[in-house]
């Protein structure tokens, strides 16, 4: 079964948006005292939710910061966009900010999506092949550069890549990632892994190499107040293999009761 064997992980998206950056870095302390084992942000340049012109940080100036003002998770982004830095420069930024955090870094990476960020900073917006076949091109481009860096990186930098797409972006992830992050509910994660391992098999790689991540929501019927709810909709994409599992939160009030619930359901399983 996909997942076998894999520790459960939980996360946090703390959404760099409508907020101070104080507060997203008491967010950020706090999950790591609440026990989660990995701390994300975003890579887009306005806020996606609330008003679109509110309170908004850049990403990997973030993640650099995080380094330093964390001690035990593992820091990343989720997703970083391919189209937004040069490969060679992208594996330098995560080279450094992996030495910062003492090889805490997960770079995450996706092929990009949101027009606004492309119309307002001057990027080619292009079509979203366009854009996959960019990603699938530029991360051998990253793990080169790596090799050749001095110092080279602290460990293998583990890849986590975004997206569902069943004919390229699975077809990427079997190629290259580490990690897999997707969206959906239990049925629909199930179809994609099921899609993941088909890729896997067809390029040549072992499938249980590649953690399984999804979003978690509380579970469908109940009420999104009710904190309890995450660790039944987290059991239920546990059951078709997700073994990490995030939560977003935004600004300006980090709510992070959620977290709460879902280290707790972490800590009272056995081993899997």
């Amino acid at each position: 079964m996909t997942g076998a064997g894999r520790p459960i992980r939980i996360g946090v998206q703390l959404q760099p948006q409508h907020a101070d950056y104080a507060s997203i870095r008491r967010a950020a302390a706090e999950a790591e005292e609440i026990g989660v084992d990995v701390v994300f942000n975003w890579d887009h340049f306005y806020p996606l939710y609330g008003r679109s012109d509110g309170a908004h940080f850049e990403c990997w100036t973030m993640l650099g910061a995080w380094a330093e003002a964390t001690e035990r998770v593992e820091i990343g982004a989720l997703v970083t966009c391919n189209s937004y830095r040069n490969p060679q420069l992208l594996a330098d930024m995560a080279r450094t900010v992996d030495h910062i955090s003492g090889g805490r870094l997960i770079l995450g990476i996706g092929s990009g999506w949101f027009e606004r960020d492309y119309d307002e900073y001057g990027y080619e917006f292009g079509t979203a092949s366009g854009r996959l076949n960019a990603l699938a091109r530029d991360l051998p481009l990253v793990r080169d550069r790596w090799a050749k860096l001095k110092p080279p990186p602290t460990r293998d930098i583990p890849v986590l890549i975004g997206g569902g797409g069943e004919r390229k972006t699975l077809k990427i992830v079997a190629e290259h990632a580490d990690i897999w992050h997707g969206f959906g509910d239990p049925g629909t994660i199930a179809h994609k892994h099921a899609v993941l391992d088909e890729w896997c098999g067809k390029v040549g790689r072992d499938p249980a190499e590649i953690e399984r991540s999804s979003g978690v929501s509380p579970k469908p019927g109940r009420l999104p107040e009710d904190v309890a709810d995450y660790a039944a909709g987290a059991q239920a994409l546990h059951d078709v293999g997700t073994r990490l599992f995030t939560v977003g939160v935004g600004g300006p009030r980090y709510d992070l009761g959620p977290l709460r619930d879902l280290v707790a359901w972490r800590d009272a399983r056995p081993g899997d």
